[in-house]
């Protein structure tokens, strides 16, 4: 070995000494943090546990860091990095369980992790309205949830659900899905059959219909998430599955095809639900379900005094509202925090012209 690598290599374990001290030093304020609100919590008499996720905090930390990030290491990366540390000293305070579609190998599951890091107990969920029960009645403390796709639009039992719930909104996740076309072999003129969420079909129909065009539209099987969709093409030699790469990894399958989503920016939306308000991080985001009588103009009235107020408006959905034949509620995600006073203001005047008005939560914008 040369004497200058050597000497490398000796400060790279310095580094890593003060690493582990700074990281420990972290832990152990984060620890006192916690103990100060539970004694904080018990002089006011509370009930309730002591809160460790903040997410309008962790937004702060990760968007100053990213700021402050001099390099080569890239911001994606700081971030990943400063999730895990976030993750692990939030743990010391209190064991925190997060919801989420399953079986393990899912976007969901991806979703969540990329959210909470790695130092959480996660809860696997049959369905969409499982993982809403599970924080319903405290299995756990959030839930992870698909929202929308870029390519496929809104998930609608999503949609249904939150006008339903008494749980918020907590934050929200922009995950990057990457399709992969797994089985037990790799010969493509073997495969008889698919399985996948309905989601991921739609995301990969021509990719499917140009390279396996001897699959007729009845051998496109759904399954109710990825992971499954995996599961079933395990029992099955001429089966095949769409799904995340860490479907295969999990169930030992073989990547016949990789990046086969259509749009190589497909992007899924999820949100974060949970029991909690949030306070604002300085760059928030607010979503609404409302409606308005059937009448010509009513929701250009509705949203008026969006406009009047300087609030920009970045996603408007119309979906059945089950209690009538043609009647509708739109949801709304609008910029800035609800406490924020142009917000507020615009709230307040939405609320007097809506026949039904829900705030569904605000919270750090991604």
């Amino acid at each position: 070995m040369s004497e200058q690598l050597k000497q490398l290599r000796d400060q790279i374990d310095a580094i890593d000494d003060q690493l582990l001290q700074l990281v420990s030093k972290r832990a152990g304020l984060a620890q006192q943090i916690g103990d100060i609100k539970k004694k904080e919590n018990e002089n006011n008499g509370a009930k309730a546990g002591v809160i460790v996720y903040r997410p309008e905090r962790e937004a702060q930390i990760l968007t100053r860091i990213q700021q402050h990030n001099p390099g080569p290491v890239s911001d994606d990366n700081i971030k990943r990095l400063f999730t895990e540390i976030m993750s692990v000293c939030r743990a010391l305070e209190k064991s925190m369980n997060v919801a989420y579609l399953g079986p393990s190998g899912t976007f969901s599951e991806e979703a969540a992790i990329k959210r909470f890091g790695s130092a959480i107990a996660t809860v696997a969920c049959d369905s969409i309205d499982d993982v809403f029960r599970a924080v319903e009645s405290d299995v756990a403390q959030y839930g992870v949830v698909p929202v929308e796709n870029s390519s496929e639009g809104a998930v609608g039992r999503t949609m249904d659900l939150l006008l339903q719930t008494p749980l918020s909104i907590c934050g929200e996740i922009q995950l990057p899905v990457h399709q992969f076309l797994m089985a037990q072999q790799t010969d493509l003129a073997q495969i008889t059959k698919i399985y996948s969420h309905p989601q991921s079909l739609a995301q990969c129909h021509h990719w499917i219909t140009t390279n396996l065009p001897h699959l007729p539209s009845s051998a496109l099987f759904h399954a109710a998430s990825n992971a499954e969709a995996a599961r079933q093409a395990v029992a099955d030699q001429q089966a095949a599955a769409v799904a995340g790469k860490r479907a295969a990894e999990l169930f030992g399958l073989t990547i016949c095809a990789e990046n086969i989503e259509d749009d190589p920016k497909n992007t899924t939306r999820f949100l974060v639900i949970g029991k909690q308000s949030v306070d604002a991080s300085g760059k928030d985001k607010t979503s609404l379900i409302m409606s308005t009588n059937n009448r010509s103009g009513a929701i250009y009235r509705l949203l008026e005094p969006l406009a009047q107020h300087g609030v920009s408006m970045s996603r408007l959905e119309s979906r059945p509202s089950r209690t009538g034949l043609w009647q509708y509620v739109f949801f709304v995600d609008i910029e800035g925090h609800q406490h924020d006073q142009p917000v507020a203001a615009a709230l307040a005047e939405m609320r007097e012209k809506a026949a039904f008005l829900k705030i569904l939560g605000s919270y750090p914008a991604t």
